[in-house]
């Protein structure tokens, strides 16, 4: 439970355990105190996220997430060395998963970017190891992460240059916002408010977090 922030569109809320979180908090809190911003290392979660956020695209992040096991048992828990070898077969099975969205566009490209996946795992040396040298560096960040900068900046200047580079390598559903969404969730960027109890936990993962490559 939550109660109304004193601070008028803050993009904040004061939780009833003393703290304050940014407002989407309500309404996904396991997700937001425990995952999202926390810097990842592991390939699958990276490549899950990825298609997951593909998926949201035209949708709100809550649909995705209610269906987000459904996903994994759908797609072999993201396990792209795996999905890199489905066929048309399989994408009529996902369309006929009543669990997950049945698009059509979103399902081949899920298959596509795990081809490209590997190809990029082999070049790097793991999907990581690439994704995580499109990190902004501190300079580029805002000094106080408010709800008016969040607004006004749905990408950024290294989620449209991540989002360009796997384009050129073939991947797709990887637009700059989407991108953008992505980092936000795996800790290449701490994005939670300024005055949300998360932000400095994750900040403390983010500086003790050993990066990969």
């Amino acid at each position: 439970m939550t109660k109304d922030d004193p601070s008028e569109n803050s993009g904040l809320i004061a939780a009833d355990d003393g703290n304050t979180y940014c407002a989407w908090h309500a309404a996904m809190p396991d997700y937001h105190g425990n995952e999202w911003g926390r810097p990842v290392a592991d390939d699958i979660r990276l490549f899950e996220k990825i298609c997951l956020e593909g998926f949201q695209a035209g949708l709100a992040w809550i649909t995705i997430l209610r269906k987000r096991e459904n996903f994994r048992a759908a797609f072999d828990g993201f396990d792209f060395k795996r999905v890199a070898r489905y066929t048309e077969r399989d994408v009529e099975r996902l369309l006929g998963d009543a669990g997950i969205i049945r698009n059509r566009a979103k399902i081949v490209s899920v298959i596509n970017n795990a081809q490209r996946a590997i190809e990029l795992a082999e070049e790097a040396g793991s999907l990581a190891a690439w994704f995580w040298r499109f990190e902004p560096a501190p300079k580029d960040r805002p000094k106080a992460l408010t709800l008016d900068y969040w607004r006004a900046n749905p990408t950024s200047e290294a989620s449209a240059a991540l989002s360009k580079a796997l384009k050129k390598r073939g991947w797709t559903f990887v637009g700059p916002t989407t991108i953008y969404a992505f980092m936000q969730a795996m800790g290449l960027v701490n994005d939670h408010l300024t005055g949300c109890a998360c932000r400095k936990q994750v900040e403390v993962e983010r500086k003790a977090f050993r990066r990969p490559g």
